[in-house]
């Protein structure tokens, strides 16, 4: 047998990781939908890898445990969404704007907004396995928001009297909540709206969002 050549080489492996990406991403779309379905409880790693069309060892390989699945779901959504629309303290009202814009893209998404009610609210048990995922995720997002608030009141587009933290344990109750109504069908309002009108209602600037 000749021996591959070292671009073939190149080109072999480079093939085998992009199948190998490829494989992952659909098991985690597969994941995601399970997920939201069934709950992290009410659904097992043989049932995602029948549904993924593969074998239970052939998932095993990618992610060895429901656990592992299950955190590189919920990552994989918070990185794609701080990817297009970055959350940062020192941005300000910029940073109300793309939650506003987060919202909206969740409008298009039922199935990752199901994923983050379920879990986030089964998650709420201290053993679960995403338990201090979200503890973490909810404390960071309440800090970034306090200081996006104290920043945009050090420039004169905050109301006088609205407390930083509150206002951004508020925001936050508003997203979360919102979800779950949009789920049970309640949308006489898209959510992106009502989250510009929570934010609106703090600020003494308009908060415009371009799509």
């Amino acid at each position: 047998m000749n021996k591959l050549t070292e671009s073939q080489t190149v080109e072999t492996e480079d093939g085998t990781y992009a199948r190998g990406r490829a494989t992952k991403t659909h098991i985690l779309e597969v994941a995601m939908k399970t997920f939201s379905e069934n709950g992290y409880r009410g659904s097992s790693l043989r049932d995602l890898a029948s549904r993924a069309g593969m074998s239970h060892p052939g998932l095993l390989y990618h992610y060895p445990t429901k656990e592992a699945l299950l955190m590189a779901v919920l990552q994989q959504r918070d990185a794609e969404d701080s990817e297009h629309y970055p959350v940062v303290g020192s941005d300000g009202v910029d940073a109300f704007r793309n939650l506003v814009r987060v919202a909206r893209v969740n409008e298009q998404r039922p199935g990752v907004v199901e994923l983050f009610a379920v879990v986030s609210a089964e998650a709420t048990a201290s053993d679960h396995p995403a338990h201090d995922f979200f503890v973490e995720r909810y404390a960071n997002l309440v800090e970034i928001l306090s200081q996006a608030y104290r920043v945009a009141a050090k420039a004169g587009h905050v109301r006088e009297g609205v407390d930083p933290v509150g206002a951004a344990q508020q925001a936050i109750a508003v997203l979360d909540g919102l979800q779950v109504q949009w789920l049970l069908g309640v949308r006489q309002i898209p959510m992106h709206e009502v989250v510009r009108q929570q934010f609106e209602a703090h600020l003494t600037v308009p908060l415009t969002v371009e799509d």
